[in-house]
């Protein structure tokens, strides 16, 4: 196959590249600065997560797109792990986390990328997608529906008011002093990836997870219900392909909330439930979570 042993040292050096270790880099927005890993080479995915997590949620995800020929990039949220963790539910406020997503694109040298997020970094990315589309490629959403959808729900769906239940605690003053590292990585199963949870919340600030909910999550209930400004703007439009994978087995966010959700949508729309998985699907399904997005994203290539 190799005609020489210079032509073997340059495939070996080649597929050294290739496959080099996940680097470790920040990207600025303004005076914050956002701690990210990014791995492989192709077009860009940047990957957010939710609460309470931090960038090695995307571990399985990123090696399966990895291989596939896709470089991603995880990021820690502003106040999470190591990346800044500013002061203040104001710092925490849609337009400075649709800012972080802008910075990494741009630390990454592109114009656009592939965006995914879960939970809190779904938020993110839908915003993101209706604020600066110029911005996404194409949109991959886990758990979180819609904003329309959201909206509709906590006013019209009982379930759906249940499970939004703690967010309302979490928005009182104060409400960090109930949460210790040890609690919030109570829902990772591997004690091995336990440990790495446990050391990157404690690295975490408490108050700025729940600034999240202070700053963006909807007030009220029933038809009561207030979303935030930075929530709720005139255009809810996504004009990219979107798919959607959800966890039927959620408590905090009702499946019902997806439907309709390719009434928003201007290009091709897939939504993908898992019957056995719960709020963290990328994990509870991981086979199934890992396969569809590299699939869906392959043919859209």
């Amino acid at each position: 196959m190799f005609r020489s042993l210079a032509a073997l040292a340059i495939a070996l050096t080649l597929s050294t590249a290739a496959h080099a270790a996940p680097q470790d880099r920040t990207a600025a927005n303004g005076a914050v600065k956002i701690h990210y890993v990014v791995d492989g080479q192709g077009p860009l995915v940047v990957m957010i997560h939710g609460f309470p997590d931090y960038w090695a949620t995307w571990k399985p995800l990123m090696a399966e797109l990895n291989k596939a020929g896709y470089r991603t990039a995880a990021l820690d949220l502003r106040g999470y792990n190591l990346s800044d963790k500013p002061t203040g539910v104001a710092a925490y406020a849609m337009p400075n986390l649709i800012g972080d997503v802008a910075a990494v694109i741009a630390a990454e040298g592109q114009k656009k990328a592939i965006i995914i997020g879960h939970d809190w970094g779904a938020a993110i990315s839908w915003q993101v997608a209706f604020n600066r589309p110029d911005l996404v490629d194409k949109l991959v959403i886990m758990s979180v529906p819609h904003p329309a959808g959201m909206a509709r729900e906590l006013a019209t769906n009982p379930a759906q008011r249940a499970g939004s239940d703690y967010a309302r605690k979490f928005q009182k003053e104060g409400s960090e002093k109930m949460l210790t590292a040890e609690g919030l990585a109570g829902w990772v199963k591997d004690p091995a990836v336990k440990a790495g949870y446990i050391e990157a919340l404690k690295r975490s600030d408490f108050a700025a997870m729940m600034n999240y909910y202070r700053a963006n999550y909807p007030r009220g209930s029933g038809a009561e219900t207030e979303t935030p400004a930075t929530m709720a703007g005139p255009n809810q439009r996504v004009k990219v392909p979107v798919l959607v994978i959800h966890g039927m087995k959620d408590t905090a966010l009702n499946a019902a909330g997806h439907a309709g959700t390719w009434n928003y949508v201007d290009a091709d729309t897939t939504v993908v439930m898992a019957p056995d998985a719960g709020h963290f699907v990328q994990h509870d399904a991981e086979g199934l979570v890992n396969k569809t997005v590299r699939g869906w994203l392959d043919q859209r290539r």
